[in-house]
């Protein structure tokens, strides 16, 4: 791979708009809440756009994503872009195939990464749609080059990558085509953790309700305390 995008140029007033669009169906289909989480959309091989830092999705306008270059992570604009911009920066680098980037929050993916586990061996729709596995990348601290590089690394081969104690990244070639690996991945997941909390309980019936506790456990730890990172 050169790191050049292959694809054709996106037009930036309706990128912007799809961003919005975008952040507006993070929140409906449940994979953030307030400000977490982020979205990009590769304009060419110079630039993205990318969610402005601080501002809630229901209140985002065009107006507030910011464009950011890819060499240098310079933002052009009033508005401050994402912390985890060099996330985008680095995965879209390594993956020259792909337009569009989510960074989600959601349950079940969630309660994974914090548990730093990985799955292997993907078959079937979920090979199709995702890849032969997803990893977890090391945890590394939120907006660092190093979270960013790791996660880069870690999604080779694959269309989705989890960072302990810290969700999900998920990748397409379309907006459409991430939030489509964002949805499998949660099933898939949610499949994992209610496995595991089957094995826990000596329950073979697992509710959603306990998927959740169960997540909040491992993000709480044994000894009460949070150690969630964002």
């Amino acid at each position: 791979m050169d790191g050049r995008y292959q694809g054709y140029h996106m037009n930036e007033d309706e990128a912007r708009k799809l961003v919005v669009e975008s952040g507006l169906r993070l929140v409906r289909e449940g994979l953030v809440s307030r400000t977490w989480g982020n979205i990009s959309v590769r304009l060419d091989n110079q630039s993205f756009l990318i969610t402005p830092s601080g501002i809630s999705y229901e209140g985002m306008k065009p107006e507030n994503i910011v464009r950011v270059f890819m060499a240098d992570l310079r933002a052009e604009g009033p508005y401050k872009p994402s912390s985890e911009r060099a996330l985008h920066q680095e995965i879209y680098r390594e993956k020259p195939e792909i337009r569009a980037i989510i960074h989600t929050h959601q349950t079940a993916a969630s309660a994974v990464s914090a548990a730093r586990k990985s799955i292997e061996g993907l078959t079937g729709e979920m090979l199709k749609i995702i890849g032969p596995h997803v990893h977890t990348a090391p945890y590394a601290l939120p907006g660092t080059k190093k979270l960013a590089r790791s996660a880069a690394v870690a999604i080779k081969g694959s269309s989705a990558v989890l960072l302990a104690n810290h969700g999900a990244v998920c990748v397409g070639r379309t907006m459409d085509e991430a939030f489509r690996v964002s949805s499998v991945l949660e099933e898939l997941f949610t499949e994992t953790v209610k496995t595991a909390a089957a094995k826990m309980s000596g329950n073979d019936q697992v509710t959603e309700d306990r998927v959740l506790a169960l997540y909040l456990e491992l993000r709480t730890g044994r000894n009460g305390h949070d150690q969630r990172t964002a």
